[in-house]
């Protein structure tokens, strides 16, 4: 990306940037109150009774008239998969942030949540709420940059298997909950013979044992439960995950990996200060335009720069948020990548395609280091 997007700051500037934002949230968190606890016990309740909606139309399709059963059956996959989707979107992944700890509920408590997804979460709060929130976009250091799959920038090495990145990284989006769910395994190490086979099956162990509970719970008991209905209920559960584990991929490959994205070096980390975290958290995301029920489907992860900014504040804040952060970004000369998912998503698929291909990597970008 050309850093003509963004104008480099001064010392001074970038220290009243930092305060800028720092305000935002103060004044956000000082607010917080009854509307974000009935937002998120809402949400709550909604992932709830969808899932079970979803799971009695699955099993009550296979007894209605032939011309009902497949309006019922597909029906009832995509209540249980918009179910899923909110239950890791706007359900787990912000209370799994620790963004509603305050509120003392038990059912809300970031450090204890489970979520209905193969990976765990204390896997997830390892490689995502620490490894990727502290050093977002940073080469070596933050795992979730190609996720050890895919080469989206010229600064990761290419090599021939490069070729058949548009393959995987269609196969990646739709195991893409499986993917996460061995991301913290590292499994590069392991077949390089950095980590031994008994050292792998420690690993494993707790991450297995979450995905036979997964696999039981929608492959093995609600197939059985739908008795005649087996093969109706196990297929729409199959197809209610994998539509989650797309739309899941879509909005997280969005939120990271468009055209004005930037990625650091490591040196990036020396001697950061939290103004120029805030800084490389907005030029490391882009954002996807659209409404209230966008918002909501994507966890507010449409809104991925302010959830860089503020990974623990409740996210149904930050649309409103949003407004203040590109007001500070235009003061302050900063680009404030945002888009619809059409636009974003096509320049996704780009950077897939390109990449696959041998591509010079740029001069390491000094935007942040000059501002020190």
């Amino acid at each position: 990306m050309s850093t003509s997007l963004h104008r480099t700051l001064t010392g001074d500037e970038l220290e009243r940037f930092g305060a800028e934002i720092d305000a935002l949230r103060a004044r956000t968190v000082a607010d917080l109150g009854a509307r974000d606890v009935r937002y998120i016990r809402n949400i709550y309740k909604a992932v709830r009774y969808s899932e079970a909606l979803g799971r009695i139309v699955l099993m009550a399709a296979f007894f209605l008239p032939e011309a009902l059963f497949w309006p019922a059956a597909i029906g009832g996959a995509f209540i249980l998969g918009l179910s899923k989707i909110l239950d890791n979107m706007e359900l787990g992944h912000n209370v799994i942030h620790g963004q509603f700890d305050w509120v003392g509920d038990p059912h809300l408590q970031g450090k204890t949540f489970e979520w209905d997804i193969a990976g765990t979460s204390e896997n997830w709060r390892k490689t995502h709420n620490f490894r990727h929130h502290t050093y977002t976009n940073v080469h070596g250091m933050d795992d979730d940059i190609g996720y050890g799959v895919l080469r989206l920038f010229p600064e990761q090495k290419w090599h021939p298997a490069r070729l058949g990145q548009p393959l995987y990284a269609l196969i990646f989006a739709l195991l893409f909950e499986w993917g996460v769910a061995i991301q913290d395994l590292r499994l590069g190490r392991w077949f390089s013979g950095r980590v031994t086979n008994k050292q792998m099956a420690e690993q494993f162990r707790p991450v297995g044992k979450k995905m036979r509970r997964q696999i039981i719970k929608d492959y093995v008991i609600f197939p059985i439960l739908g008795g005649p209905a087996f093969l109706t209920v196990l297929l729409g559960n199959l197809a209610a995950n994998v539509m989650r584990s797309i739309w899941t991929y879509t909005v997280i490959f969005c939120g990271h990996f468009t055209t004005d994205v930037e990625t650091f070096p490591k040196s990036v980390l020396k001697n950061e200060t939290r103004a120029h975290w805030y800084l490389r958290q907005v030029r490391g995301s882009s954002n996807l335009s659209g409404g209230f029920l966008l918002n909501v489907m994507t966890g507010n992860l449409s809104h991925q720069i302010e959830h860089h900014l503020f990974p623990d504040v409740p996210a149904n804040r930050y649309a409103e948020m949003a407004v203040q952060i590109r007001e500070i970004c235009a003061r302050y000369g900063q680009h404030y990548n945002t888009g619809s998912m059409t636009k974003q998503f096509s320049q996704v698929l780009w950077r897939i395609l390109r990449h696959s291909f041998p591509s010079t990597p740029a001069r390491l970008r000094p935007s942040l280091q000059q501002a020190k």
